[in-house]
């Protein structure tokens, strides 16, 4: 069965482009224009993945990935958007953006990105039976749950994918492209993503995020996962 994308964006050239290569590319594709309709087609027929333009009329793609991150589906977004400000595309990942594509972009590194993302959310992250463990932090990567002291964390795939990653390497650094490619599956990107994820990471899973004990920096190199027991 076709895995199913929704295209969420008012220009009806860039839509039609987007529809017509990822159908193309086998999957089952439908479009709205609007905010409020993304959340009511997502709502009628979840679909696999959401390619979700940032500037649509009444609410906005920020809008509509702050309320899709309130579903416990976690249903993967790609975020597009026209705007040059970094700024936009940093909000958009902290809201919570699997990945983002600024206009005007290859509709081919566009159906590259999805294959990318769903793969993603179709495998696990490592065997079932694995149970990464450190001080009150538990991460099962067969079901995909985090748990801090007992309480579950609401991740999304790629923070997941990322912290997983980082603490079955405890200790090691990695350098952010090193990250993109293992954790995102590319080699390309821009690394600001990278950087995003950990931050939103920190927010979730340290005591003091300004002063992180967990993911710590390695500067001039990128990340590492120290262990409390190490």
């Amino acid at each position: 069965m076709a895995q199913r994308v929704l295209v969420v964006d008012d220009d009806r050239t860039v839509s039609d482009v987007v529809c017509r290569y990822l159908e193309h590319a086998g999957y089952e594709v439908s479009h709205v224009a609007d905010g409020l309709a993304a959340l009511e087609a997502v709502q009628d027929r979840p679909p696999h993945l959401v390619v979700l333009d940032l500037m649509l009329p009444g609410l906005d793609g920020l809008q509509v990935c702050r309320r899709l991150r309130e579903r416990p589906d976690g249903v993967p977004i790609i975020m597009l958007t026209a705007r040059g400000d970094e700024a936009d595309r940093v909000l958009g990942l902290q809201l919570g953006a699997d990945d983002y594509l600024s206009k005007p972009f290859s509709p081919r590194e566009l159906v590259l990105r999805v294959g990318s993302v769903l793969r993603r959310a179709g495998e696990p992250a490592a065997p079932a039976a694995e149970l990464l463990v450190d001080a009150g932090l538990e991460v099962a990567t067969g079901p995909r749950i985090a748990r801090l002291h007992g309480r579950e964390l609401a991740l999304t795939l790629r923070e997941f994918d990322l912290l997983a990653h980082l603490m079955r390497h405890p200790t090691r650094a990695f350098k952010r492209t090193e990250l993109l490619e293992r954790v995102w599956g590319w080699n390309f990107g821009d690394q600001s993503t990278v950087t995003v994820h950990v931050r939103r990471l920190r927010e979730k899973i340290e005591d003091d995020p300004a002063e992180p004990r967990r993911i710590v920096t390695v500067w001039g190199v990128g990340y590492r996962y120290e262990p409390a027991d190490a």
